[in-house]
């Protein structure tokens, strides 16, 4: 692919699909590992088949790929034949219709209600623990991605009205609601320890560092393992965001509200969650009845 092409490719990722430039990178990594395939089985991107996409997708998961790595490869392909298309460089997609195989499916890990409660009670770094348990509090609360989290500017929470602003993948906004202790602690953060953080600098994004920058999502990964570690628990954002999901609809919520909190565009996405429910629903089952 023409270097000029792959810097087409990676504006159209970053502008059109909304995606941060580490993720279209990453993509933009999955695609040249591609060529490379098909320059060896002298293949052109222009001119492939279907079956030819299906054979480096198999070489992937013969492989040491994960579960989410080899479906990541095909959302870059995806992406990338979008892109041809809107190029006019071809004239069908050849990933139409390509998806994740049933069998691939991974159910996501979900913590149990006592210890969530467990993480938002941790210990935090004394200078900042207003700022770092209020983002885990909105985690929770709202079941946002880390993108998102660290992207909510002052304006986008409206505490009076409960909910906070959020723009997605796609550069999609939706409304999210906000319970009152998450928005308590936020206030709190803001009044309190924002202002000592920023040294009188000015910042619209409302979760800032000792740079006056936005927390990075490197950042509060780092932070999320830290209480992980305290909790003898393994962490990540995302598990947070299973957990929103997984107690909302163990609570009673319908299907098609947990998609919409959760930004999901396809509602089959969301039913993953409803597989961890019924496991959850076996295991108690299997634990607690007499004649299990």
């Amino acid at each position: 692919m023409p270097a000029e092409l792959l810097d087409l490719f990676l504006t159209y990722l970053s502008v059109e699909k909304g995606l941060s430039r580490n993720t279209a990178n990453a993509y933009a990594a999955d695609l040249k590992k591609y060529l490379r395939f098909l320059k060896e089985h002298d293949r052109q991107a222009e001119k492939v088949h279907k079956e030819d996409i299906l054979d480096f997708i198999e070489i992937l998961r013969s492989g040491t790929y994960s579960i989410p790595t080899v479906c990541r490869y095909i959302s870059s392909l995806k992406a990338f034949y979008r892109f041809l298309l809107i190029e006019h460089r071809m004239q069908d997609d050849p990933t139409d219709n390509l998806q994740m195989s049933k069998k691939w499916e991974r159910v996501p890990k979900a913590l149990t209600v006592t210890e969530v409660k467990s993480l938002l009670d941790a210990r935090f770094a004394p200078k900042t623990a207003l700022r770092d348990s209020s983002m885990l509090e909105l985690l929770y609360s709202s079941g946002l991605r880390v993108s998102e989290l660290v992207n909510i500017r002052i304006g986008d929470i409206h505490a009076d009205a409960g909910f906070v602003r959020v723009l997605g993948k796609g550069s999609k906004e939706r409304i999210v609601p906000v319970n009152l202790r998450a928005l308590e602690r936020i206030k709190k953060y803001v009044a309190e320890e924002r202002p000592g953080i920023l040294k009188k600098r000015q910042s619209q994004y409302l979760f800032v560092t000792r740079t006056g920058r936005p927390m990075t999502r490197q950042r509060f990964w780092q932070i999320m393992k830290a209480v992980g570690r305290q909790a003898g628990i393994e962490l990540s954002p995302h598990t947070i965001r299973h957990c929103f999901a997984t107690h909302l609809l163990e609570g009673g919520a319908d299907l098609r509200s947990v998609q919409k909190m959760l930004g999901h565009s396809d509602i089959s996405t969301t039913q993953i969650y409803t597989k961890v429910t019924t496991d959850r629903i076996k295991k108690a089952f299997k634990t607690y009845h007499p004649r299990a």
